[in-house]
C-alpha cells in the first residue's frame, strides 16, 4: 500500500513542479528560454526619479539568472550629476556579476546621457545621434531688481558668510562665484577622468573636445567616444552574440509604470527644482 501511495504521490507532484512559479526558471531551461537580453530604457532628463527606476531595473536583471546581458537604451540630454554617477555604479555592479552591459544611443545621449554610457562594455550610436556635450553647468536666477520694484525684501539670518550662496534674492559676490567655480571644476574633472579611465583616451585628447560641444554619433566614433555605429536591434544582436545566444534573442523589458497626474503636467519637476535650489548638472 505504501509503495502504491508513493507512486501516486509522484504522479501528482510532477505536474505541479512544471507549473509552479517556484520551478518556472528550472522548467524554462529545458525549453531553451533561459538565455535572454534585458533591455533598460533611460529616457528624458536624469532626475532622481529616473535614477531610481533605472537602478531598480538594472538590479532586477543583475539578479535574474536567465538574463545573460543588458542593453541600456539612452535617450537623454543629461541631468543630475549624482544621479548619473549612481546609475554608473549600478552598471558596474551588473558587469561585476559577469553580465556585459551594452549602451545603445538614440536621438540624444549628451552630457549626463553620455556619462552613463561610459562604463558600459560597448557603446553604440546612430550616425546622427547627438552626443558629447562633456561639461558641467550650474544655473541660478536672480530676481533682486524685480523684487525691489514691487517692494519685496528678504531678510536673512545666517550662521556663516556663504550659507545662502546662490540665493536668487541678491547678487552673488566675486568670492562666491569663485567658490562655485571650484565646485564646477572638480565635478568636470570627475567627468573627464571617467572618460580617460573607461575609454582609454589620453586626458589631453579628452580635454580638446570636453568644452561642452556636441558631436554626432559618426564624429564620436572617430574621436573614440563610442565603439560602433548601429541601431537598437544591432546592439541587441551584438549582446546576444557575445553571450552565445543563437538565433533571435529573447528580450525582456521592465513593466512600465503609469505616470502620475503631477508628472504628466510637469508640476512635480517644477516643485522638485524649486526645493532643490542649487543643482549640479551634466548638461
Amino acid at each position: 500500500m505504501s509503495y502504491l501511495f508513493s507512486i501516486i504521490l509522484k504522479i501528482l507532484i510532477v505536474p505541479l513542479t512544471i507549473i509552479s512559479p517556484t520551478f518556472l526558471s528550472t522548467s524554462a531551461v529545458s525549453f531553451g528560454f533561459e538565455k535572454s537580453i534585458g533591455l533598460v530604457e533611460l529616457k528624458g532628463t536624469i532626475t532622481d526619479e529616473v535614477r531610481k527606476d533605472v537602478i531598480k531595473h538594472l538590479g532586477s536583471f543583475r539578479s535574474n539568472r536567465n538574463v545573460r546581458a543588458v542593453v541600456l537604451r539612452i535617450d537623454s540630454p543629461g541631468g543630475g550629476v549624482a544621479a548619473s554617477q549612481e546609475i554608473c555604479n549600478e552598471i558596474r555592479r551588473v558587469k561585476t556579476s559577469g553580465k556585459p552591459v551594452f549602451a545603445s544611443m538614440g536621438s540624444v545621449a549628451a552630457s549626463g546621457g553620455y556619462y552613463v554610457a561610459i562604463p558600459c562594455d560597448r557603446i553604440y550610436a546612430n550616425p546622427g545621434t547627438v552626443t558629447g556635450s562633456i561639461g558641467v553647468i550650474m544655473q541660478m536666477a536672480n530676481v533682486e531688481e524685480l523684487l525691489e520694484k514691487i517692494g519685496v525684501y528678504f531678510m536673512v539670518i545666517k550662521s556663516q558668510e556663504h550659507k545662502d550662496i546662490g540665493s536668487p534674492f541678491r547678487r552673488m559676490t566675486d568670492r562666491e562665484s569663485e567658490l562655485l567655480k571650484q565646485v564646477i571644476d572638480d565635478v568636470y574633472n570627475q567627468f573627464v577622468d571617467a572618460i580617460v579611465l573607461e575609454r582609454g583616451i589620453e586626458k589631453e585628447d579628452v580635454l580638446k573636445i570636453a568644452d561642452g560641444r556636441i558631436v554626432t554619433g559618426k564624429q564620436a566614433l572617430e574621436l573614440g567616444l563610442v565603439d560602433e555605429l548601429g541601431d537598437l536591434q544591432d546592439v541587441i544582436y551584438a549582446a546576444a552574440k557575445t553571450t552565445g545566444i543563437k538565433g533571435k534573442p529573447r528580450v525582456l523589458k521592465p513593466k512600465k509604470k503609469r505616470p502620475t497626474l503631477l508628472e504628466l503636467l510637469g508640476i512635480r519637476t517644477l516643485v522638485q527644482d524649486y526645493i532643490a535650489g542649487i543643482k549640479l548638472e551634466y548638461r
